[in-house]
């Protein structure tokens, strides 16, 4: 059994619900604000370690409230967070989240998560079989140096290029497993791809941004399930129809499910299935960290078909 190590963000989000979205200069009146452990970084950690995975998370937080707040709240569950620093320069990270029509609108402010550097990745036990997990949170160059060191462990590495940006095709190529969803898709390979396309379409994109033959690309597509380009081989996994409340975090939970089945040795097409029923849980709930859910959870949905 391999480890999870996630490398990211660790944010509060303070999440405003309403009846619908602001226009550009509009007010309107919210129905409640509420605060939820988050950051990419951070809930990928949570549903990895949620469903049973060994844990580490690398990241940075102020030396503040939230700070304080969520470090309890990650070491409630079960996540190692020996990797975690404070930094008196910066407060912690946190994201402005509008959440109405089940659907959300996030701005993020990175404060500490904008000083994760290379030496915080630098004395990270990677070892074969251990998965390492980042996101587009923390700056690239210290993404590029995590994976460096975990591929030369021969551990796999797994990306997720949010919020999209570009990056270099030297940091793409150290990228064994890129999860990301049909906009990220299209930002990176440069051209548009919606939710109408076809997955005959989604598939011939991935092909082209693939950086290895041997790379796997997962495209995550919300109740359309996900397609996955692992090698040449295609793998689709059917979406699962449920009543969404909250997406915030969904995506992270299919990452951090992800992880943690390949971390246990699962197979791509069984370990993608698993966390395309761990992400239908999620958005089932309110809030991104506290709505991840268990492997027991997820194991019972399965197994309702």
């Amino acid at each position: 059994m391999g480890r999870v190590f996630v490398a990211g963000s660790i944010n509060m989000d303070v999440v405003a619900t309403a009846d619908r979205h602001p226009r550009v200069g509009e007010t309107v009146a919210g129905t409640q604000v509420l605060y939820f452990p988050g950051g990419k970084g951070a809930n990928q950690a949570v549903a990895a370690a949620r469903l049973g995975a060994a844990t580490t998370l690398i990241g940075r937080l102020g030396r503040d409230s939230f700070g304080a707040e969520l470090r309890t709240f990650l070491g409630d569950q079960g996540i190692d967070l020996g990797y975690v620093e404070e930094t008196a320069e910066a407060h912690t990270g946190t994201a402005i989240i509008t959440v109405a029509e089940a659907d959300n609108t996030i701005v993020v402010i990175p404060g500490a998560n904008a000083r994760v550097t290379a030496d915080d990745v630098g004395g990270v036990p990677l070892v074969r079989g251990d998965v390492a997990v980042s996101q587009f949170e923390i700056p690239l160059p210290t993404i590029a140096a995590f994976f460096q060191r975990a591929r030369a462990a021969g551990a796999t590495t797994l990306l997720n290029p949010a919020p999209a940006q570009n990056m270099s095709g030297e940091l793409l190529a150290l990228v064994d497993i890129l999860v990301l969803n049909e906009t990220e898709l299209g930002f990176l390979a440069g051209t548009e791809v919606s939710d109408r396309d076809e997955g005959a379409r989604i598939i011939d994109v991935a092909r082209k941004l693939q950086a290895r033959q041997d790379q796997t690309i997962c495209v995550t597509l919300g109740k359309r399930g996900v397609l996955a380009l692992a090698g040449r081989e295609e793998i689709a996994v059917q979406g699962r129809a449920v009543k969404a409340v909250d997406t915030t975090g969904a995506g992270d939970c299919f990452v951090g499910a992800l992880a943690a089945q390949l971390a246990g040795g699962a197979a791509l097409r069984a370990a993608l299935a698993f966390a395309n029923a761990a992400a239908s849980i999620s958005v089932q709930r309110m809030g991104a960290g506290p709505s991840m859910p268990t492997a027991a959870e997820v194991t019972a949905v399965l197994e309702r078909g």
